[in-house]
């Protein structure tokens, strides 16, 4: 497979996956807020700190405030992580490359895309609408997840698509998960144990992972056993071992992969080194954050070892016409 090709099938798979999880992100953070008791320090500019963009939001827009904060991370295409430019860029990569995928894929892209692109004005318009509109780019996108999953072989291109749709799950699953590290609740707020369950309920909800939770751990919610969960359980398809053996698998099947094998080997090893009992607040952002430079090494070597090619043909080409 031509590493060109290669790459924008792993960025599709990418953007598409983070278009819904930076739904996910916002929707949780929402209903976050929404049960914080005053006195409460958190507030919309931790979302972007927790998804990494508060620098570039700071370069087109003022002080943070819910309205702007919501068309930055939805509608304004100068983010190039925001839903809309997220389904944008997936859609020009797949309608690149359509022969590679199963025909039903594109026109499925294309009405995400459509979708988007009239229904985030309207996702700005309150709280409601966008929680509505949002869960309609959540559905789609899963549709879209299940007619690949469904429809194509899985050869090198599928292992690509699965590839790059899990170093982004894994990526923004543990983003999900730092948002309750932002929160510091007073310790006097009336009902501050029943609160702390009812946040980290909002994070199993964000990842469609409440009922599981329930049938695996228990009926009870604490952070400890949340984290547990969303991290090391090994069967839920969100969670970051879930998505590392899943990366394994694809990094097996594609060959040649001894240097990202070994930077996985590494986020294995950190994950297993989690000690769950002391997981709260700022341990648990540092262990989120560590993480998350793994899954960025990762994503570096996988560059290296498969998409570069293509990449120095072009520097050369270009050094050809330059002369």
């Amino acid at each position: 497979m031509l590493s060109r090709v290669a790459e924008s099938l792993y960025w599709m798979a990418r953007y598409l996956e983070r278009a819904e999880n930076t739904a996910r992100l916002i929707n949780s953070t929402t209903q976050t807020i929404l049960d914080l008791p005053r006195g409460a320090s958190f507030g919309w500019d931790g979302l972007l700190r927790v998804a990494g963009l508060d620098k570039l939001y700071g370069e087109h827009y003022g002080q943070p405030n819910e309205d702007d904060i919501m068309r930055f991370l939805i509608a304004d295409e100068r983010n190039p992580s925001s839903i809309v430019s997220c389904i944008h860029i997936a859609r020009e990569n797949t309608r690149t490359f359509r022969e590679v995928l199963p025909m039903e894929i594109w026109e499925r892209i294309n009405s995400l895309y459509l979708y988007a692109q009239q229904q985030a004005p309207l996702a700005l318009n309150g709280r409601g609408k966008r929680y509505e509109v949002l869960n309609g780019i959540i559905e789609r996108r899963q549709s879209v997840i299940g007619l690949l999953i469904g429809s194509m072989s899985q050869d090198l291109a599928y292992q690509f698509i699965k590839l790059g749709r899990n170093i982004e799950r894994a990526d923004m699953t543990t983003r999900i998960v730092d948002v309750n590290s932002a929160v510091r609740l007073p310790d006097d707020a009336p009902g501050v144990e029943a609160l702390r369950e009812r946040l980290w309920m909002n994070t199993l909800n964000a990842l469609s992972a409440y009922q599981m939770y329930r049938q695996h751990v228990g009926v009870h919610v604490n952070g400890s056993d949340v984290v547990r969960f969303l991290l090391a359980d090994a069967h839920f398809p969100r969670t970051l071992q879930h998505c590392l053996a899943e990366i394994e698998s694809c990094l097996t099947e594609l060959g040649r992969y001894e240097a990202p094998m070994g930077v996985a080997r590494m986020a294995w090893r950190r994950l297993e080194s989690i000690r769950y009992d002391n997981v709260d607040g700022s341990a648990l952002h540092d262990v989120l954050d560590h993480l998350q430079s793994d899954l960025g090494a990762l994503h570096a070597a996988i560059t290296q070892q498969y998409f570069t090619l293509h990449q120095q043909q072009a520097a050369g080409d270009m050094e050809s016409q330059s002369q």
